[in-house]
């Protein structure tokens, strides 16, 4: 059975009985800490619930379901959802995921399956073609960037979207549009216009200096490779890295046809380092980045009003320090400075106008209540520890601070949407590029420009292989290794952003994917070594280790299949 987002009838029964036994307890006078425990636990259960059932700011009218009439309707929907489940078996995945007919899914991946067939017929890089042979060998080579390319989207899109549905902050329909959009613009805009034949230092140019048509097939088995483990990896819901599938690629293809002076094994132990680095220092980071949120903003006199007085400022640094990092705008330090401040104040400015439009009216409630209960409640302790357990906001005050965070956590999730388009669309284009300028009569050592159209076509893969199996890793991410709300799943975001940011500037062996598994690993330890499930984490390390290895032999495999074709036709 495919896995699958979507939850069962008989689950959403269960999940609802959880809840009206968690909303009767709470009108029962308990320690502050077992209510405030209780309002948390609660909303977690509502996150796990389809959308139609709860909606993210609306914890309020939950009670609204126990009337005798709504779970009679309720209990009537459920038998008519099994019997409709029995007699329909196991809709496809996809159909299931966005809420679809399997008509409508199956429309979907047609027009997905024509249009990438037929796309390359038009593409400049194609049409310039010499020969006929050499259009065909074009033709299959964009065929076969774009198998990576649309796994890319099916796996690693998941670092971006994933904690953002699994706290709820955005459904699986909205997380997925919105990364289309920013995924195809990242690759397009700032995709990388410049590479290297021989990708991420990994093989020895020189070896296969005058090995054109080796090369070329060594090339299009790397790209098959990759795009086959991402698939199984995908097919399981596991989240692996797909610069470390192409790596172990052109590490099997090099080492079998170039020898072990082919492969840079310096490269390699940096990159299994990673496997290490990357989760290590991301679970540290967000396990920090959360514990300051429970400290600074939960245990405040007043939560909501502490969140959103912090939300223009983690705005404020994030901004200036990503813009001066990253995309600086200017050449000179002291302007590009300059600009990344103003850029920075821009960003603050236009977060807390927000929050203050769409959170206001529940701002001041929550204002005036703290003045009406102040004299009558208990006095907050005045030495917490960083590491205290802390009891959560209820109320109001819980969604204020929701909401705040949730607002947060689309905005990172958008930013690290469009630089993984940006970044990781070289790891299928990088290789085709070069493939396409040995069969052009190109260098192959040289440094290959890529075309627009090239990158565009990157950019379609990536968000095709997104609609049609994101979902699956998106599931892993957001929900299977510990359960996230807006708070968590911000921690994790912001933690995993700024990790790969500033580790990427000083040069260190880093993962984004495995960095961003670590950050929600992290959050999870915040909350007690019980909340992260174990067996999940245990399937996803056994992926990473695997990963070379499996992509090196799938390499070696394909290119002894084609090596037996393409040299006729060559």
């Amino acid at each position: 059975m495919t896995t699958s987002y979507c939850f069962s009838s008989t689950r959403n029964t269960i999940t609802n009985s959880k809840l009206l036994s968690l909303e009767s307890n709470l009108y029962l006078p308990k320690h502050r800490n077992h209510v405030a425990f209780t309002q948390e636990h609660k909303k977690d259960l509502i996150f796990n619930t389809p959308r139609s059932s709860f909606s993210l700011l609306n914890t309020k009218n939950h009670h609204k379901s126990t009337h005798p009439f709504a779970s009679l309707s309720e209990s009537n929907e459920n038998q008519e959802n099994v019997k409709e489940e029995e007699e329909e078996g196991d809709l496809p995945g996809m159909a299931q995921a966005f809420h679809i007919s399997s008509n409508t899914a199956s429309a979907i991946s047609i027009c997905i399956a024509v249009a990438a067939l037929s796309l390359p017929i038009f593409m400049k890089t194609l049409v310039q073609g010499i020969s006929l042979k050499t259009k065909v060998l074009s033709y299959v080579t964009l065929l076969f960037g774009f198998y990576m390319a649309w796994n890319i989207g099916a796996n690693d899109v998941a670092n971006a979207m994933g904690t953002s549905v699994g706290s709820g902050a955005l459904t699986l329909r909205q997380a997925v549009v919105t990364a289309a959009v920013l995924e195809f613009s990242g690759a397009l805009l700032m995709g990388s216009h410049v590479t290297s034949t021989m990708q991420k230092g990994i093989l020895v140019a020189n070896v296969f200096q005058g090995k054109d048509s080796l090369l070329f097939v060594g090339l299009l088995s790397s790209l098959a490779a990759a795009g086959t483990w991402l698939q199984v990896a995908s097919s399981y819901g596991w989240p692996v890295s797909t610069t470390h599938c192409i790596i172990g690629s052109m590490v099997g293809f090099g080492l079998v046809y170039g020898g072990p002076g082919a492969v840079f094994w310096s490269s390699l132990a940096r990159v299994t380092s990673s496997w290490v680095i990357s989760p290590v220092l991301g679970a540290a980071v967000s396990f920090i980045v959360y514990k300051c949120i429970r400290r600074f903003v939960y245990s405040a006199p007043n939560p909501g009003e502490a969140a959103a007085a912090a939300a223009p400022i983690a705005v404020f640094v994030g901004v200036t320090l990503i813009t001066f990092a990253a995309f600086p705008l200017s050449n000179k330090p002291p302007m590009a400075l300059a600009q990344a401040l103003g850029c920075g104040t821009l960003g603050a400015f236009l977060v807390n106008n927000i929050i203050r439009k769409q959170l206001g009216h529940l701002l001041a409630k929550s204002k005036s209540k703290s003045t009406e209960q102040e004299p009558h409640e208990e006095s907050t302790p005045q030495s917490i520890g960083f590491l205290s357990e802390i009891a959560g906001p209820t109320g109001t005050q819980l969604e204020i601070v929701y909401g705040v965070f949730g607002y947060m956590q689309i905005l990172s999730a958008c930013f690290m949407s469009f630089a993984h388009g940006g970044n990781d669309v070289s790891n299928a284009i990088g290789p085709l590029a070069a493939a396409l300028s040995i069969l052009q009569g190109g260098a192959t050592g040289g440094e290959i420009v890529i075309p627009l159209d090239v990158l565009a076509w990157g950019g379609f893969g990536i968000v095709a292989g997104l609609m049609m199996w994101g979902y699956r890793v998106i599931a892993t991410i957001g929900k299977k290794i510990t359960e996230l709300t807006p708070t968590r799943g911000f921690a994790a975001e912001f933690a995993a952003a700024s990790v790969v940011l500033f580790a990427s500037k000083l040069g260190l062996p880093i993962s984004a994917t495995h960095t961003l598994v670590g950050a929600v690993m992290g959050v999870g330890f915040a909350r007690g070594l019980n909340s992260v499930r174990a067996e999940t984490v245990r399937e996803i390390v056994t992926s990473w280790v695997v990963t070379i290895p499996v992509g090196a032999v799938f390499a070696v495999v394909y290119t002894w299949i084609l090596t037996k074709f393409l040299p006729p036709i060559f």
